[in-house]
């Protein structure tokens, strides 16, 4: 699904969030290198946005590796990256989040940039995927996670659902031409985990603590899960 609308993503995205989602990546950045972090890991890099936010910010002594179970993705990650940061130590991989190639306590951090729902919304892999996040994770390492939420103000969900449900899903499909990719996107968000219900998924998956920044009014927001 995700290989298929590749090509306007990006653009996608921006226009669904009015541009905001760059300045809630830029926050999970900052957050993450807070913690002078030598290696990081992007689960989910997609078209390689936050991987290349990550290296561009940072220092030399930093590598960060994006990873991606959609080549299409990738390829046009590692295009982007040769363009926006070529003296930067990045590294694109492949594979799938259950069983990830990298030994344990690999990342010093590790960011999820509005794919973690695609991890574990009615995922059946979901805590193999938790599981292995926690794996490659160091002992005392955090784990930021950028998702989509659920306002806790009734009203403002109530609008927040109705402008995913026509604005978000009527542009997706002008864009894309991909109807079921973007009705898949516009109710997984919908239907999603509550910041409460989330954190107790979290910490049950052996995360030793959680905290949570909404963003715009709780129609998004930041966790940060340590181990």
């Amino acid at each position: 699904m995700f290989s298929e609308i590749t090509e306007h993503y990006d653009l996608a995205n921006h226009i669904f969030t009015w541009g905001m989602d760059r300045r809630w990546r830029n926050k999970l950045v900052t957050q993450c290198l807070k913690l002078n972090p030598e290696r990081v890991l992007d689960i989910g890099c997609g078209t390689g946005d936050l991987t290349i936010n990550i290296a561009r910010r940072a220092g030399d002594n930093l590598h960060v590796t994006g990873y991606d179970f959609s080549r299409p993705m990738l390829e046009a990650a590692a295009r982007k990256a040769r363009e926006a940061a070529p003296d930067k130590k990045i590294s694109f991989v492949y594979g799938g989040a259950a069983r990830m190639p990298f030994s344990d306590d690999s990342f010093d951090c590790i960011g999820i940039s509005f794919a973690f729902r695609n991890l574990i919304y009615k995922n059946p892999l979901a805590e193999k995927h938790l599981a292995e996040i926690l794996r490659v994770l160091k002992p005392g390492g955090s784990c930021f996670i950028a998702e989509t939420s659920l306002p806790e103000n009734k009203l403002i969900r109530r609008l927040h659902h109705l402008y995913l449900r026509t604005y978000v899903y009527g542009m997706g499909v002008l864009i894309s031409g991909d109807k079921k990719a973007y009705r898949y996107l516009t109710e997984s968000a919908i239907n999603f985990y509550t910041p409460e219900e989330l954190e107790k998924r979290l910490l049950a998956a052996g995360f030793r603590r959680v905290y949570y920044q909404p963003l715009f009014f709780g129609a998004a927001g930041i966790y940060r899960a340590i181990k």
